[in-house]
């Protein structure tokens, strides 16, 4: 069985067509530039096939993004699959399902009504969702598509932890409350987890870490959401690469005051010029963080401390909430490739029962074990892997 994943942002698409039953992805690329002059990029994994890096395709909608992803599949010389309909069926990346979608569902004009409903919660994100959903309806009619929420793994989340203390009026009137994201990999590295541990999902208390530009984590009790840091939006939470995640809110009242900004303009800086590049006065990559905080840069070394200091109060706190912790997994970009984020996160944790092994700390981006033998508490490097979820719900729910 042949999924074809897709993620289309406002002006850009990403795409993956992958066998969920093996994992073997078959290709992957990107449309970028989409309504401005269309770049393509497209990486067929298959041996003597050739690559097209940000080649020039106009594409003035996300129509003619899918089309030019379809004919590179199906070409003659390049492509990986014989015909159309070697695609068995879509799975689309939605950011947002509000309180409607607690799983992956087949898209219906009901749903997609519902998911448009939940527009004015993810404006930035839903729309170009669905406009990625509308384009492979017309251009692959027949072929079921399937939507998948960031929200839905989160929707387990009892009352306790997803309401806000604010006028009960604002969750029943306008859905106001916790949602969290990045539910996919949470998902994903949860499965993943267990099947390292050896035990069953329903076996285990997990500490999902998804650390990257965008930082979540997540608090799985028994295979299910419990609590997760980001919010009513992916601003809340922990610092990020530019987002500044939580904060006094008097703050914004303070600095729009004295600097005349308006709420745009003020949440433009907490998204976009925030967080550790914000703090650090360098860059939002890691990377870079580190290579200035080595050669003395005070203010990179503070934001990484910073940052290693925010996750681990969140690992003590969702170790609290869960009465105890069997594993805490690192995961995404930086939680994968960064053995100093995780070294840090991971000093001081000695009480629970977390012991880190600093040779197993050095490896990066492969499923390891990186905690000691000893450690009651197991800590785990595992890659995320989003569309390979998607491709897995998708295929579940086609065949029923």
């Amino acid at each position: 069985m042949n999924i074809l994943v897709i993620n289309a942002g406002s002006s850009s698409l990403k795409y993956q067509l992958l066998n969920p039953e093996t994992g073997e992805l078959l290709a992957k690329g990107l449309c970028e530039r989409i309504g401005i002059d269309g770049k393509f990029t497209y990486k067929p994994q298959i041996a003597g096939k050739e690559t097209l890096d940000a080649v020039d395709v106009t594409m003035p909608t996300h129509s003619e993004a899918i089309q030019a992803v379809l004919d590179a599949l199906v070409d003659a010389k390049n492509g990986v699959v014989g015909s159309m309909k070697e695609i068995d069926a879509v799975g689309h990346r939605v950011v947002h399902g509000g309180e409607k979608f607690a799983k992956s569902v087949l898209i219906t004009d009901e749903v997609m009504a519902a998911i448009e409903e939940c527009n004015p919660l993810a404006p930035l994100h839903n729309p170009a969702n669905i406009i990625g959903i509308k384009a492979c309806q017309a251009l692959m009619p027949g072929t079921p598509m399937v939507a998948v929420f960031d929200t839905a793994f989160h929707q387990t989340m009892p009352p306790k932890a997803y309401m806000y203390a604010l006028p009960y009026a604002y969750y029943e009137n306008d859905k106001v409350r916790r949602y969290g994201f990045h539910g996919t990999s949470h998902k994903y590295v949860s499965g993943r987890a267990a099947a390292m541990l050896g035990k069953k999902p329903e076996e285990l208390k997990l500490i999902s870490c998804h650390l990257g530009n965008g930082s979540s984590i997540a608090a799985v009790d028994g295979g299910k959401s419990v609590d997760t840091s980001m919010g009513f939006t992916p601003l809340a939470g922990l610092p990020m690469g530019t987002r500044s995640g939580d904060l006094d809110a008097g703050i914004l009242q303070y600095l729009m005051n004295k600097y005349g900004m308006n709420i745009d303009e003020m949440l433009n800086i907490l998204n976009k010029k925030s967080g550790v590049e914000g703090l650090s006065c360098v860059s939002s990559d890691f990377r870079d963080l580190e290579n200035a905080a080595n050669n003395g840069d005070e203010k990179a070394k503070l934001a990484e401390e910073k940052f290693a200091y925010e996750v681990k109060k969140y690992v003590g706190a969702y170790a609290a909430a869960m009465g105890g912790v069997d594993a805490i997994i690192f995961t995404a970009g930086v939680g994968e490739n960064d053995k100093g984020i995780r070294a840090m996160v991971c000093e001081g944790l000695e009480y629970m029962g977390v012991k880190l092994d600093a040779e197993a700390n050095q490896g990066r981006g492969k499923e390891l074990v990186i905690s000691a033998p000893d450690s009651k508490v197991k800590v785990l490097l595992i890659p995320t892997n989003e569309e390979l979820m998607i491709a897995q719900d998708t295929a579940a729910i086609v065949n029923g």
